[in-house]
């Protein structure tokens, strides 16, 4: 959670750590079979809460060929944007799931999500106990 301070150096060495094994892999069967293929990885790190560190967004989004300031604060904004939204429906929806009846919730929630969701876990509503 980007409560810590150290939140960003932590999630950005557990992204490394986790494809390591995998940029090695592919650099090393590109140098044997001589492809000239070479490939590295650019982590882009946000909190739950927004949090980003502002610079390094810019300089990695420039490093994918992103020159223009004004389009990189705008993918910035967006970004933090999108994390803001989607962590308040997930709030949301779990206050509504731990406080509601199931019926309830479900009526409460949109119809795409509860039909995505009911059929990807196989799941069948009981009808009430009298």
């Amino acid at each position: 959670m980007d409560t810590n301070e150290e939140w960003a150096v932590k999630k950005e060495q557990e992204k490394n750590d986790r494809y390591s094994s995998l940029l090695g892999f592919i650099n090393h069967r590109s140098h044997r079979e001589k492809s000239g293929v070479k490939v590295s990885q650019t982590n882009f790190t946000k909190g739950v809460r927004g949090s980003l560190h502002t610079n390094q967004f810019f300089a990695r989004l420039e490093s994918l060929g992103v020159k223009n300031k004004n389009t990189r604060e705008v993918i910035r904004n967006r970004t933090v944007q999108r994390t803001l939204s989607m962590s308040d429906m997930i709030l949301k929806f779990s206050f509504i799931a731990l406080n509601s009846k199931t019926d309830l919730t479900l009526q409460i929630l949109p119809t795409e999500i509860v039909n995505k969701n009911m059929e990807r876990f196989n799941l069948h509503l009981q009808p009430p106990r009298s």
